[in-house]
């Protein structure tokens, strides 16, 4: 093991690979910084970038996008209360408070070394736990596959959503969009309304940067927020106290721990982790009263959790071909699109990738490290871009984006078009995240489940045979439940109240 990290990092160390891995986490903070946008917006508006690169360097620069992003949401937290990404939302509740009392230098650093070693162990679990995963989807076939697949979607649409209903929907929706185009097995064109231009089905950068990118600057243009910042960050004030250090090394260590456990789930994302982090912290303590006052603890452990669960996210992806959160979607239909097929058979298929991505995970943590503490002036005068200038910017890059995967005008109306379904979904409380999954995801599902019925004969019920099939259902009906239960409690609590 130790033999082919090595090898991946004589590959990942290249100039063309750390060029690209530097420039993904600066772009992906950068993006982060922006209040709002996040992970999703960041990798969907740098996509189009990677269709002209090497696969290998096109995922380590998604990669460095992704977790750059997770540690720049934390920058808006501190300095504005407003959430760069919704897994660093936790983060305002202490975070805040410390920059009104003057010390947001040392949250801003605490965040970077939390985030560092909370990514560190992270990365150490994915090259441990990668082929475990492997050995176990070896066992899988199309069977197998399918109700993986639909256990995955399923549980990211019943978790994620406030309501599990309109998260089913969503999913409905995702898996129908993603059937549009020309059927492979048959030949028939399904859905194209006789548009020749959808006869390859819709690119998964027009769905993700209209979702979350168009989608996103509108909503935030409507509520008409532009928040300013008149505090001065220098390097004296990044400097922490000896107190500040000792409170923060076993929650960086606990959150660690326990974003590695949550990343790898179905459905349960970033946010989960941060958050589960901040109540253990805040259970653990001594003096639970400081919470929520500015608490360096209430920073150090989510922000480590969430960077470890970035890590760890990749492993169902890379192991089973099964991305947890929507992000990960992006990325595996970025894979996909370079030909490449995960599963139990990436490793194999793929060795220099994979441990060349590996490495790149550790080198980007360190370039984050490293880059960002001097960057954090940049990021503070970033915001306080007017956002009225900043935000036509950022359309018109993610048009030129979009119209320069096929040159079709007919694309960018497609993407104001998914840009303004986003933006209603987000005024009816619809979450979007399960509709990219069942996107990305449906084909797979379909593909599979079609290969399946061949083998059984056509047997439906024989899909739901076998030890991994068994306990796989059994999941499912217990998530399910769970998740409609426990919407059947939030409803009866607020007709009490009323």
């Amino acid at each position: 093991m130790i033999a082919d990290l090595a090898h991946g990092f004589s590959i990942a160390l290249s100039f063309e690979n750390l060029f690209y891995c530097l420039t993904g986490v600066v772009l992906g903070t950068a993006v982060g910084v922006l209040p709002g946008l996040g992970s999703l917006a960041a990798i969907s508006l740098l996509l189009p970038v990677t269709f002209y690169l090497e696969p290998t360097t096109a995922l380590i620069m998604l990669a460095g996008v992704y977790y750059g992003s997770e540690y720049g949401g934390s920058t808006a937290s501190i300095l504005l209360n407003l959430p760069g990404t919704p897994s660093n939302a936790v983060t305002c509740i202490d975070g805040y408070p410390m920059a009104k009392k003057g010390r947001a230098g040392v949250a801003l650093f605490m965040t970077t070394i939390a985030s560092f070693i909370g990514g560190s162990i992270g990365i150490m679990l994915l090259i441990v736990a990668t082929p475990v995963f492997l050995s176990f989807a070896m066992m899988f076939q199309s069977k197998e596959y399918f109700m993986a697949l639909l256990l995955g979607l399923i549980m990211a649409a019943t978790i994620s959503s406030g309501s599990p209903l309109k998260g089913l929907a969503m999913l409905t929706i995702g898996v129908l969009v993603g059937t549009i185009g020309v059927d492979n097995q048959t030949g028939s064109s399904r859905f194209t309304m006789g548009y020749f231009q959808l006869y390859d089905g819709i690119s998964i950068v027009i769905v993700a940067m209209g979702l979350f990118g168009v989608a996103e600057i509108i909503w935030s243009i409507m509520s008409n927020s532009n928040p300013t910042i008149r505090d001065k960050i220098t390097l004296r004030s990044l400097v922490p106290e000896r107190e500040d250090l000792t409170r923060s090394v076993v929650p960086v260590l606990r959150g660690a721990g326990i974003g590695s456990i949550i990343g790898p789930l179905p459905g349960a994302g970033l946010a989960l982790a941060a958050f589960l982090s901040y109540a253990v912290e805040k259970r653990a303590s001594k003096t639970p009263e400081r919470f929520g006052h500015g608490a360096v603890e209430g920073i150090s452990g989510p922000e480590s959790a969430n960077n470890a669960a970035a890590q760890t996210a990749f492993i169902p992806t890379f192991a089973l071909g099964i991305p947890g959160t929507a992000s990960m979607a992006i990325i595996l239909g970025a894979m996909m699109m370079h030909g490449i097929t995960p599963g139990p058979q990436f490793v194999r298929e793929n060795f220099d990738m994979f441990w060349a991505i590996v490495a790149s995970f550790w080198i980007g943590n360190l370039l984050l490290l490293v880059v960002n503490i001097p960057f954090i002036g940049v990021w503070v005068r970033l915001l306080k871009i007017p956002y009225q200038l900043l935000y036509p910017a950022i359309i018109c890059l993610i048009c030129v984006g979009v119209y320069s995967i096929n040159t079709s005008i007919f694309d960018v109306w497609l993407l104001l078009a998914f840009g303004l379904a986003g933006y209603i979904m987000r005024l009816l409380a619809f979450e979007p995240a399960p509709l990219l999954m069942g996107f990305v995801l449906g084909p797979l599902l379909e593909d599979n489940f079609r290969r399946a019925m061949l083998l059984v004969r056509g047997d439906f019920f024989a899909l739901f045979t076998g030890p991994i099939n068994t306990a796989m259902l059994a999941i499912f009906i217990v998530a399910v439940g769970w998740s409609l239960l426990g919407s059947y409690r939030r409803r009866a609590a607020r007709a009490g109240q009323d």
